[in-house]
């Protein structure tokens, strides 16, 4: 178990919620299946990708759940996220770690200093902090002008 910053989280938990989005994902243009859950207030949100004809309306799993999480009220800080992929032609587990647009996206989240990125490879699971993945994050006190 690894520790968030509100309460233990079940990764074997989380990992199994990822691993059951990947079947509800809808990818019928790359078929790369991509399942993601995220771990707030011991409570988990899945995500699922949702491809588009016009692709940069196509939305990410890990960005799925965070959305899940927010449409619930946005209860608790989230300590992890896990994330499952099945490849395009194999159909077999695959590592997928968030692409640049889910990392900026996690980076917003309360307590995403503490956030730990779970992948699943389809034998075992690693874990990763976002600070790792995203060090220099993009963020609110960047927008701030010299005239505050």
């Amino acid at each position: 178990m690894s520790q968030s910053s509100e309460s233990m989280v079940d990764v074997e938990a989380l990992l199994d919620a990822a691993r059951l989005q990947v079947d509800n994902s809808r990818a019928p243009y790359s078929r790369f299946h991509v399942g993601a859950a995220l771990w707030s207030d011991s409570q988990i949100f899945g995500g699922c990708n949702v491809e588009n004809a016009s692709y940069g309306l196509t939305l990410c799993a890990e960005r799925g759940a965070v959305m899940n999480w927010a449409a619930a009220g946005a209860p608790g800080t989230p300590g992890a996220i896990a994330i499952a992929a099945r490849g395009a032609d194999s159909g077999e587990w695959s590592l997928a770690m968030p692409c640049g647009a889910c990392r900026q996206v996690l980076s917003e989240l309360p307590g995403s200093t503490e956030l730990t990125v779970w992948i699943w490879d389809g034998t075992s699971s690693r874990s990763v902090s976002l600070l790792e993945l995203l060090p220099h994050a993009f963020n609110a006190a960047d927008l701030r002008s010299d005239e505050e």
